[in-house]
């Protein structure tokens, strides 16, 4: 028997194509899985499966013995027993090119916009090469992404990581859409995973618009999509922002939802035996995350950026729920939407003392940072003072700074209102942040 060393070096040498594919049989289907036997394939390669209906790719997930583990790329329909299954050692991966801007496609590439077909030059794996820590470039200026709020009071740079933290129906997928129209990236890739089929057609044709999609790419696997696609359109997002960034481009990644790619992960997972571990999530879950939120980021000297904004559903308006509380420590800051400013019609509808952007000292000048601090200051002495204006326990002029603070409350909620067409720069953000504490203050 060869060494393992030997085996390897052979691999190498005559490649997988090279070596005669033997086919095996379907022995057994539990859930979403595929049991098969008697063929050969390596974790996270290709497999077709027979129907009836004709042959189904399915990936493969994990092995046990000379079982493997299969999931379908899509729903599982007219299979029998002892289906054949064929491994498929071609080369697989996203078509990347600047053919893609404008285009809207599945989570592997394919497109569904009924423009015919995509032909790119390159391809690119799923899984890319991790960047060395020290060789990206350090987030030094901030990107201008349209809204006051953020503009203003949570800046984010170019490079940075963020989470958008909101529970359901409080307005993720409209800020997304106001970020990628006002924003100074050059290009913005979108990806739609786990929403409804609806949703997907409604944040293209009205909420990007004509004029964003010109210079987006759509990556949609929507909530009826098999845990397979929206584990791969995720990755295929990340693939795609990494080829653009690659070839000097500053890139706005919106990802919608980062937890319904955990969610899709704890299917696989647990369809092939991995334990629960934290309130049903297995521990494959928290190692997936970190993994793709880090292809994010700046790159390496030449190369661009990629500005990511990943959603994060917060279940029940729960801020440590499990997902969110992981998300959270692996994120360079965090914007939580409030379902009681939603409520009160304040949209966008983001909770600013919640709200943290970790990389704003440094992009930012100290005037910018101290009125910052003072909208905070203003907004924390209202909401902790509320319950006494309200019953009339508080008398004018006993607090200097409460009576300032109430004051300026109006035009600072004023200010962090914004219209869902309305545009505004960065640096007319920090003009008009500049002009309410200014008159606020006479």
């Amino acid at each position: 028997m060869l060494a393992l060393e030997e085996r390897f070096a052979q691999y190498k040498t005559q490649g997988l194509s090279s070596r005669p594919i033997a086919s095996g049989r379907l022995v057994r289907v539990v859930g979403l899985t595929l049991e098969a036997t008697g063929c050969k394939a390596p974790i996270g390669s290709l497999c077709k499966v027979e129907t009836m209906s004709g042959e189904i790719e399915a990936e493969v997930v994990g092995f046990s013995g000379a079982h493997l583990y299969l999931m379908p790329s899509e729903q599982v329909s007219g299979i029998l027993p002892g289906a054949k299954v064929t491994p498929v050692h071609g080369d697989t991966g996203v078509p990347v090119g600047m053919e893609l801007l404008g285009r809207v496609i599945d989570g592997v590439g394919m497109p569904l916009d009924g423009k015919g077909p995509i032909y790119t030059e390159h391809k690119a794996s799923f899984q890319s090469v991790a960047i060395n820590p020290l060789a990206r470039k350090p987030i030094s200026e901030p990107l201008d992404v349209g809204l006051k709020s953020v503009n203003g009071l949570l800046t984010v740079g170019k490079g940075q990581r963020i989470g958008l933290f909101a529970g359901s129906g409080v307005g993720k997928s409209v800020t997304l859409g106001m970020m990628t129209r006002g924003t100074t990236a050059q290009v913005v890739v979108v990806g739609l995973i786990g929403e409804r089929g609806r949703e997907v057609k409604e944040f293209i044709d009205e909420i990007l618009g004509i004029d964003g999609r010109q210079r987006a790419v759509v990556v949609a696997a929507p909530a009826d999509a098999s845990p397979l696609m929206r584990l791969k359109g995720c990755q295929t997002a990340l693939t795609i922002a990494e080829y653009f960034r690659d070839q000097g481009l500053d890139v706005l990644l919106l990802m919608d939802s980062l937890t319904r790619f955990a969610q899709a992960q704890r299917e696989i997972a647990l369809s092939v035996g991995e334990p629960p571990a934290t309130k049903g999530y297995p521990p494959s879950v928290f190692a997936k995350l970190p993994a793709l939120v880090e292809r994010a980021g700046n790159g390496s000297d030449g190369q661009g950026s990629i500005t990511a904004f990943f959603t994060v559903l917060t279940e029940g308006d729960d801020l440590q729920d499990p997902i969110a509380d992981a998300s959270r420590a692996i994120l360079d800051g965090h914007i939580v939407l409030s379902r009681e400013l939603a409520d009160a019609g304040h949209y966008p509808a983001v909770d600013v003392e919640k709200s943290v952007s970790r990389v704003m000292p440094q992009i930012t000048t100290d005037e910018h940072q101290l009125m910052s601090k003072a909208v905070r200051q203003v907004l924390s002495v209202c909401r902790k003072n509320q319950d006494l204006v309200s019953i009339g326990a508080y008398k004018p002029g006993s607090d200097p700074a409460i009576d300032q603070a109430f004051t300026l409350k109006p035009k600072i909620d004023m200010y962090l209102q914004q219209g869902m067409k309305d545009t505004v720069p960065y640096d007319m953000c920090i003009s008009m942040l500049k002009n309410v504490l200014q008159i606020g203050s006479e």
